[in-house]
């Protein structure tokens, strides 16, 4: 019982995350705010909403800067339909997702890429269909907003390991780290925010892998493209796998998980699987390790 439409269009969008550059229209013709760890610029209207996201992004900067003694420079757009084809060339209007050009964007609105995700109640057991609409819920009508808005989180961590130059290693490193990234700056600072953030992805990854062609780490390494291209569905199992994945980190390591991480991804020498996994055991903690050890 999947979303399918909504993880058709998120997993095509993923692949295309940091690729997608912002198109050359100045920043000045939106509206901005001040007093933050990044600069915020945001549509006609929608100061509340702008706030709002301006205000996580700049705690979760901070948060992780006490940690890593880190910080990188973002430019924050929070954007409306009208608005977003103007000042970001990708395709899918309300993906949050971070450019090379250190910008990350938001959208202020409910859309169709967010209710496409919500899966049919009556096809869902009774309890997790009541979960569904008590968290993902504004206004007493169901949207994935919840689910989205902490995203911009995710797509904040790839500013952090981009901007320090971390040694990544494998592409799905850049995901896991993202994920923990958002995981431990909700559980530590937001944590009321916990089942908004992991409901959808504990629902994917419990459905199983029956219906997909690929689920090795090294079939996503080797066959990347060809996975997000030509099996959408399937490359969303493997991004809430490694979602999932993080959240179990967390809870066996804490924030201590984060911090280890980033100093191990900070060496220069390129690992295969087995010296990589046993190096994630050894800096950082075994959790972490059996990611790639014991996929």
């Amino acid at each position: 019982m999947r979303s399918t439409t909504g993880i058709n269009l998120v997993c095509a969008a993923f692949l295309l995350l940091n690729g997608a550059l912002s198109a050359t229209a100045q920043f000045n013709k939106l509206d901005s705010l001040s007093g933050y760890h990044l600069k915020v610029y945001f549509s006609k209207g929608q100061k509340e909403r702008a706030t709002q996201m301006a205000i996580r992004s700049h705690n979760a900067i901070v948060y992780a800067d006490s940690l890593i003694n880190f910080r990188p420079n973002v430019s924050l757009l929070v954007l409306s339909p009208l608005d977003w084809p103007q000042y970001t060339k990708f395709p899918v209007y309300g993906m949050p997702h971070y450019t090379n050009d250190q910008t990350l964007v938001v959208a202020t609105e409910d859309n169709a890429l967010w209710k496409s995700f919500l899966p049919p109640m009556d096809q869902l057991p009774p309890s997790l269909a009541e979960q569904i609409k008590k968290v993902y819920k504004k206004d007493e009508a169901l949207t994935m907003q919840p689910f989205f808005d902490l995203l911009a989180l995710h797509e904040l961590g790839h500013a952090f390991h981009m901007q320090a130059s971390l040694n990544m290693q494998r592409k799905w490193m850049g995901e896991f780290f993202c994920n923990l990234f958002l995981h431990t700056y909700i559980a530590e600072r937001e944590p009321q925010l916990l089942p908004a953030l992991s409901i959808f992805p504990n629902m994917v990854v419990a459905g199983g892998t029956r219906d997909f062609t690929f689920t090795t780490l090294e079939q996503f390494e080797s066959k990347y493209e060809e996975i997000a291209m030509q099996h959408p569905r399937n490359y969303g199992w493997y991004q809430c796998r490694l979602h999932v994945a993080a959240g179990k980190a967390y809870d066996a390591g804490g924030k201590d998980v984060l911090v280890k991480l980033w100093r191990s991804l900070k060496s220069k020498d390129n690992r295969n699987d087995k010296e990589f996994g046993d190096q994630l055991v050894r800096e950082v903690h075994p959790v972490v390790g059996e990611v790639v050890l014991k996929w």
